[in-house]
């Protein structure tokens, strides 16, 4: 997968993405543990913050693409590629256990030459998030069938302490209209892996 990048100066920063529960965070951090020496910048951690959602009246449907701080990320982006050698990068990460983002919760060193984002909406080309694909070197599509992707889901969620019929609502209301729209962006990605 990363091969053909071993010649290309400069840092390097990858991208995966693919629909709720496919497994980008499992990716993620399988690629994290081969390599050793990459950096990871979540695009989870700029979730908007639950009292931010309440007061956008987004807090229902939290995840889905308007619930994010795009153009944060987007900035994250781009220091993360010129700040190369320069300085450190600090990055925010999302906490399940608390469901809210959490300042500096990573750092990509000034002499780390490979940077791993994954999130639902990299490869979307609409408002802030055009901006993303123009960042990343390569973009892989992680997928996974429905089926498996929802049983995924929903034990996450109950995890996170919603009852199993709400856990399945926020699934079907939240979770897999968020899909659809990540789905449209499969044809632009460089490789598409099986996340099951």
């Amino acid at each position: 997968m990363l091969s053909a990048l071993d010649a290309q100066p400069g840092r390097v920063v990858i991208g995966i993405t693919g629909p709720p529960g496919a497994g980008k965070s499992t990716a993620a951090s399988a690629l994290l543990g081969r390599i050793g020496e990459a950096s990871y910048l979540p695009m989870d951690g700029f979730h908007l913050s639950n009292a931010v959602l309440e007061q956008l009246g987004r807090r229902d449907r939290k995840g889905a693409i308007d619930t994010f701080d795009a153009a944060g990320y987007v900035s994250a982006l781009h220091r993360a590629r010129s700040d190369y050698r320069i300085r450190d990068v600090y990055v925010p990460d999302f906490d399940r256990r608390l469901d809210e983002p959490v300042a500096a919760g990573h750092v990509i060193p000034a002499d780390c030459r490979l940077v791993i984002t994954e999130g639902n909406y990299l490869g979307v080309a609409q408002g802030e998030w055009v901006a993303v694909r123009g960042l990343l070197d390569r973009l892989y599509y992680v997928d996974c069938p429905v089926a498996v992707r929802r049983e995924r889901l929903i034990a996450r969620h109950r995890a996170g302490g919603r009852a199993a019929a709400a856990a399945a609502a926020w699934v079907d209301t939240v979770d897999e209209p968020n899909a659809r729209l990540i789905a449209t962006t499969r044809q632009f990605c460089d490789l598409v892996v099986d996340g099951c």
